[in-house]
């Protein structure tokens, strides 16, 4: 409710454009009535493109209209018993209105809570001088908006400059058919005897005062055409900064969202602008030309006929670049695009109510063109309607929402059947290829006076047909959205940008992928860059100068690797994301360290100490790395988990299974930190049955503890995270090591199922015969060297 309070103090036009978003659709005593109830609701999480968020949007509207029917009912005493009978005509006036279309209800009060915000922001920075100083924003829509209260006051000058120019022209027109008359007079002679000398003084009068007139007449109609040229300017200028600054800046935002970035925002502000445009662009066109009405109803030898054509012409081109520039895509079709798999889009016409272009709603038609084809089509060449495939369901017709003032095409369930490929250049793969997504439309204005072809063009789309190409699509995607100049030709993009440039791009995409506000640090990225140069600076400044080609992000393998730098680093936001956001959003994965650095961090820390770090040899893989003195080595590194294993068994439980790793680096209990994240225990079986858990073991470490504690391993205990054993109690390195370790003291899991088969025999085995076969075949342990229990 404290939404509505703000709303209520609003004063002046803010107050005038609040009330405007008020009317038959949703009245403004529904929204005093119900504020609290209205401003509690989940309007923002329906979406509105989804038919399954219909349901919820159908709830809504029950519960408001029930609401409305409860407020009435507890109207009472004489005022109450009127109040009643309205809220009650507007519980039913909503139902018959939205129940067949409960989104565009949701779709209203959006739009009237989105703008209701925003004018009481508005007002509230407008009201503290220190707030403009500070936000930069809102001093230039601030601006923005005295630009368009300028154009109002110059237009309704011409309009009153107008009016006079036709009465002056209409009197000046009376007079000269005096004059006429009095040219054309049949007079007796004794009529002439008497009148003639009176009649030629009048005639030369009147025509003395014609010529005087028409000179007033011609200054008249310059001195309008003079101010309708600096109208023009003005208005030109105004529609320069709000199409070529703020709606490219939106759609700007809107591409790098695509990255990962913030929302591009709402388009209402923007709509709200352009139909101001559209509003005074329309009203001086109409000036004009009644203005050269007035002057073939009386021509005048002089200069205004061609000021009036230039003007004319002018104001055409004007509001030529308004609509057709405001002919956009709200919603982007997904830039990586596989065949035969069902995708949606929204294009919108900011200027669709204003001009009246629903009143004929046109359609809209969607094509997929090429890189090369859609550059022929910005040079205007004939490109014969080509297109590179074929899109299903690619024809709608656009709808304009009342409540809201929108004109849009949703096209809801398009398809790609079929692409394409043009001939590829060099080392360039099908991911690499770039398509765009053409949408295409007629408008007339103006009862058919001015017909516009008007198209636009998706941002670049890349198309696979296998899921396995998605890693590599996203790649290009990425490297276009980030790096896109202003302008360009399609789909230009630099082969080389700096390393920080590159690094903002990779910051914002793995946030926005792991979903988390802990980005990379700077520590981070020295270790990509040392990874993507081959260099052992660690410090970020020496990389800042450095350039990044395309071939060495995602064309050619790092040097020593068989993948390129954005696999792997794909590979780590895609386990992250997966299966370990909360541990990386708790800091307990250090991720980007290599194997020495590593030793480095753990050398001087107590036995049990561990990090988990991000795997060199396995895409997406994590390794767990930990300290542990013995008479051969101090450090044990793991071989690396991948997302198949974590689908077997999660993060957290497998660090519980293992007791003798007892601090998170640099010193956090693993307790503290991984417990909340443990499967629970489950509760025995009453079926008689015993549930079988499949637990992470080391196997020198399993047998060093038995051998410690004098009694055999056992698979059977339920605990996720046993007790940890005092270091002196493992005595875990026998005289003769195990053969199966490697030089790095990495342990191999390729048999982890063998074990894993053996425990589910013995669990699966009757009650009675279980205990005798508890412990497992000798050998079993030491033919693994990392398993699953």
């Amino acid at each position: 409710m404290a939404g509505w309070i703000q709303a209520q103090q609003l004063q002046g036009d803010a107050l005038r454009q609040m009330q405007v978003l008020y009317g038959q659709h949703f009245p403004i005593e529904v929204r005093h009535y119900l504020a609290q109830w209205i401003e509690s609701q989940p309007w923002d999480a329906i979406d509105l493109d989804n038919p399954q968020d219909r349901a919820q949007a159908t709830q809504l509207l029950e519960g408001l209209v029930q609401e409305l029917q409860k407020k009435a009912e507890h109207q009472v005493g004489e005022d109450g018993f009127l109040l009643k009978i309205k809220l009650g005509h507007y519980a039913t006036q909503l139902q018959n209105t939205y129940d067949r279309c409960p989104m565009e209800l949701v779709r209203c009060i959006r739009h009237i809570l989105y703008n209701e915000q925003r004018l009481v922001r508005e007002a509230n920075n407008c009201s503290s001088p220190a707030g403009i100083l500070v936000d930069a924003m809102s001093q230039k829509h601030l601006q923005i908006n005295q630009t368009f209260e300028e154009l109002r006051l110059v237009t309704q000058d011409t309009e009153n400059e107008l009016k006079k120019l036709q009465q002056t022209q209409e009197y000046f027109i009376i007079q000269y058919q005096e004059s006429l008359r009095i040219q054309l007079a049949q007079l007796s002679p004794q009529e002439r005897l008497s009148r003639e000398t009176a009649l030629q003084q009048k005639q030369v009068s009147l025509e003395a005062w014609l010529q005087r007139e028409a000179q007033t007449l011609q200054q008249y109609r310059v001195e309008l055409a003079e101010k309708h040229q600096k109208t023009l300017q003005l208005l030109r200028k105004q529609q320069t900064i709000i199409l070529d600054d703020e709606l490219i800046q939106w759609k700007r935002r809107q591409q790098l969202a695509g990255n990962g970035g913030p929302p591009e925002g709402s388009l209402d502000v923007l709509q709200s602008w352009c139909e101001k445009l559209a509003e005074i662009i329309w009203q001086n066109r109409q000036q004009i030309r009644r203005a050269e009405h007035l002057c073939q109803q009386l021509p005048i030898p002089g200069p205004v006929e061609e000021m009036l054509a230039e003007v004319n012409a002018t104001i055409t081109d004007i509001i030529s670049a308004l609509v057709t520039s405001t002919f956009i895509i709200e919603k982007q079709p997904p830039q990586v695009l596989k065949t035969q798999t069902k995708f949606a889009a929204t294009v919108r016409l900011l200027v669709g109510g204003k001009l009246n272009v629903h009143m004929n709603p046109p359609q809209v038609k969607a094509t997929i063109i090429s890189e090369q084809q859609a550059k022929s089509l910005l040079k205007n060449e004939n490109t014969r309607n080509e297109c590179s495939g074929e899109i299903l369901n690619n024809c709608c017709v656009m709808e304009y929402h009342q409540a809201t003032g929108t004109l849009s095409a949703h096209f809801r369930n398009m398809s790609l059947k079929r692409i394409k490929r043009a001939d590829r250049r060099g080392a360039e793969s099908v991911t690499e290829e770039k398509f765009t997504v053409l949408f295409e439309s007629q408008f007339s204005v103006g009862s058919n006076e001015l017909v516009f072809q008007v198209k636009t063009l998706s941002l670049p789309v890349v198309v696979i047909v296998h899921g396995s190409q998605d890693h590599n699509a996203t790649a290009t995607v990425l490297w276009d959205n980030a790096f896109a100049e202003p302008g360009r030709v399609p789909f230009a993009v630099p082969d080389k940008v700096l390393w920080p440039q590159l690094c903002e791009a990779l910051n914002m995409k793995f946030k926005a992928e792991v979903q988390s506000n802990r980005g990379l640090t700077k520590e981070n990225l020295v270790f990509l860059a040392q990874k993507l140069f081959n260099n052992s600076s660690s410090h970020l400044e020496d990389y800042s100068g450095l350039s990044v080609s395309w071939s060495q992000f995602n064309r050619e393998n790092l040097p020593g690797w068989n993948y390129t730098f954005w696999q792997w680093f794909d590979g780590v936001m895609e386990v992250l994301k997966k299966h370990h956001k909360p541990h990386w959003n708790d800091g307990a994965i250090l991720g980007f360290v290599n194997k020495q650095q590593a030793h480095d961090l753990l050398i001087n820390k107590p036995d049990g100490t561990f990090l988990l770090r991000f795997s060199d040899s396995e895409i997406g893989g994590i390794t767990i790395a930990w300290k542990f003195d013995s008479p051969e080595r101090n450090l044990w590194n793991l071989k690396p988990f991948t997302t198949r294993d974590f689908s077997i068994r999660s993060l957290a439980d497998r660090l519980g299974d293992l007791s003798y790793l007892i601090y998170v680096f640099p010193d956090r209990p693993k307790d503290e930190v991984f417990s909340k994240y443990y499967t629970p225990v489950l509760a025995k079986a009453v079926d008689g049955y015993v549930k079988p858990q499949i637990k992470q073991v080391v196997p020198e470490f399993v047998n060093a503890s038995a051998d410690a504690g004098g009694s055999s391993a056992t698979y059977m205990d339920q605990a996720p995270s046993p007790a940890v054993c005092p270091q002196a109690h493992y005595n875990m390195y026998p005289q003769n090591p195990d053969p199966v370790l490697d030089q790095d003291g990495e342990f191999d899991l390729d048999e982890t199922m063998d074990v894993a088969r053996h425990v589910e025999e013995l669990l699966r085995r009757p009650m009675d015969s279980l205990d005798s076969h508890l412990s497992p075949p000798a050998g079993l342990f030491t033919s693994a060297r990392g398993s699953l229990s």
